[in-house]
């Protein structure tokens, strides 16, 4: 039986419905509040019989995979996976390692629990943790806020969390693996990161905790420790707090973005709850990416210092690029939302934050700092800067607005900035064309360092894959010249192969490389696999999410089979898996 048939014959969609509103029989069928809309009339209906909900009032409707999509805002695997969690059924795997991987992520996923509960425990239990509690509450957190977020405490020795690990039998090397524990090759031995440190556990958007961060208590350097990457966490992918804030962004329409840990607390107990931080200066694209989740509407309020200044103005960059509303909140010099909070209290910064600086003000701004605008030189060098940034945006009446903006902001002239933009513009687009996968590279470089997996390769490469491959033409042209029974020559490829792709190839054959395996071509071509049902399933999600609203429902059926065919495929979950 399929895993996502399993799942529908396990969970009942009024359970879950009833996770985010008051459900009310009314007939046959039950209703509520929408959870996706702010409404005074009930118009959410969940029809138990067929496993559907639909809202009349905002159009949203679907199966129990879409109501949690939706409101966890997951994928549809994320949504499997939560489901799949929630009713006890094991997921299956469509490959061995892929079975071990698992295993090693719940190893992980285990470790970091139990490192959490000692955490905590040394926090309410040892002497050193009463101290830490008492810093905490010096810093005006409340016991319920110190509960909310889990915070705990590492002692101050190399060895508390390794030795309470040995006492449960595991083994050192997992706990390097979780990022729990270092190695150190000179004395052949392991000790704690953690140590002498408040500590912050970092939390999955469904509330694993994946991570730590710690605050030394002794003064010593860094002030600040993160856990490093590890198989169930990255850094710029995750954002701190989300989990608990994700619902506050969603009602309130806008995530406000802070630099760290105690900024997040502080102001989440202030009631200020719709906030995110970064897990450091720097704000990533999938951050951005995951922000954009719940909220269009993006708030940078960094530190009031120049790496602060630094790091908004890269974070307007980004929202720029992935097409998000920004705003930065300027605070003092010196100055974090932490203190100010404390200092000012909520209604006070929430004025700070209703006045924030659109993101394009602030960019230009800071790009005027300190410096003589009222030169030619320097006005052109700013107003390419801006365009520059301008031209990232991807829709291209947002990309119109801006530019009006820019040069009323700047007192030059719009017609004389489109034309910039115009020029701009095929350079932008001819450098994204040579942005390659990293599988695609690979074969590129196994076809020519190896005859016999040459010959694998292209048995193997199907023509689903070529649609999202920029490197497409070269693939194509190789496999022309080698049914010529032709061996490969850059010279035939000069010609029939654009110019940017021409210098990608070039460069890819003429580096160090190490000798290819079939394990890693196999692995190449199964990642460009995925990357082809990734896109279409993405394309039938959309098609789904439009019909919803005018679609038949027989249409809206086959498609949600085909989304499940190509998860099946995807992710193993078919009927030939083993649970």
């Amino acid at each position: 039986m399929e895993i996502v048939e399993r799942i529908r014959q396990s969970a009942n969609i009024i359970d879950i419905a009833s996770q985010y509103t008051t459900l009310k029989r009314r007939g046959n069928k039950h209703v509520g509040l929408c959870p996706f809309h702010t409404e005074k009339t009930p118009s959410f209906t969940v029809d138990e019989e067929k496993q559907l909900f639909h809202c009349f009032g905002c159009g949203t409707g679907g199966d129990i995979f879409t109501l949690v999509m939706e409101k966890e805002s997951l994928s549809f695997p994320e949504a499997v996976k939560y489901l799949a969690q929630k009713y006890n059924i094991p997921l299956p795997q469509k490959r061995s390692v892929s079975r071990r991987l698992l295993k090693l992520e719940e190893k992980i996923y285990k470790a970091c629990e139990d490192a959490l509960a000692f955490f905590k425990k040394n926090l309410y239990n040892t002497n050193e943790g009463k101290e830490a509690l008492a810093y905490l509450k010096k810093r005006g957190l409340t016991s319920d806020t110190i509960q909310t977020f889990k915070l705990g405490y590492a002692l101050n020795k190399w060895d508390s969390l390794l030795n309470y690990f040995k006492n449960k039998n595991i083994p050192s090397n997992l706990l390097e693996k979780a990022g729990l524990v270092i190695f150190n090759a000179k004395n052949n031995s392991y000790y704690d990161r953690f140590r002498g440190r408040i500590i912050f556990p970092i939390f999955s958007l469904t509330g694993k905790v994946v991570a730590f961060g710690g605050r030394t208590i002794f003064e010593t350097e860094p002030k600040y420790l993160n856990s490093p990457d590890t198989p169930i966490f990255s850094k710029g992918k995750l954002l701190y707090g989300l989990n608990l804030s994700k619902e506050s962004i969603r009602k309130k329409g806008e995530v406000l973005f802070c630099e760290g840990y105690t900024d997040i607390i502080s102001l989440y107990q202030a009631g200020i709850t719709h906030v995110a931080a970064s897990l450091g200066t720097s704000l990533t694209s999938d951050q951005v990416s995951l922000a954009l989740r719940f909220s269009s509407k993006i708030i940078v309020s960094y530190d009031g210092d120049a790496a602060g200044e630094k790091a908004a103005s890269r974070a307007v960059s980004l929202c720029f690029e992935k097409g998000a509303q920004s705003k930065v909140l300027i605070l003092p010099q010196g100055g974090d939302p932490d203190t100010l909070v404390r200092e000012e209290g909520a209604e006070s910064f929430l004025h700070r934050v209703e006045n924030s600086q659109p993101g394009l003000t602030f960019f230009i701004e800071t790009q005027i700092k300190g410096k003589k605008p009222d030169s030619p030189e320097e006005k052109s060098r700013i107003a390419k800067t801006v365009m520059e940034l301008i031209s990232s945006i991807p829709d291209a009446i947002v990309r119109s607005e801006y530019l009006k903006q820019a040069s009323e902001y700047l007192g030059l002239d719009e017609s004389l900035l489109r034309t910039y933009l115009k020029k701009k513009k095929p350079e932008r687009e001819e450098k994204r064309t040579v942005a390659l996968f990293e599988a695609e590279k690979r074969l590129l470089q196994i076809i020519f360092y190896d005859k016999d997996l040459f010959e694998y390769v292209f048995s193997h490469l199907k023509e689903e894959y070529f649609p999202i491959m920029k490197s497409a033409p070269i693939f194509r042209t190789i496999q022309e010249i080698h049914q010529q029974g032709k061996e490969p020559s850059f010279t035939e490829f000069k010609e029939k192969i654009p110019a940017d792709l021409m210098g990608v190839l070039s460069q890819l054959v003429l580096e160090n490389v190490l000798e290819p395996t079939l394990e890693e071509t196999k692995d190449c071509l199964e990642a460009l696999e995925k990357y082809a049902l990734e896109t279409e399933f993405k394309r039938i999600n959309s098609e789904i999410s439009r019909l919803e609203k005018n679609g038949t429902k027989e249409k809206i059926t086959a498609l949600l089979s085909q989304r499940q065919n190509i998860a099946s495929r995807l992710y193993g979950w078919g009927n030939n898996m083993e649970v």
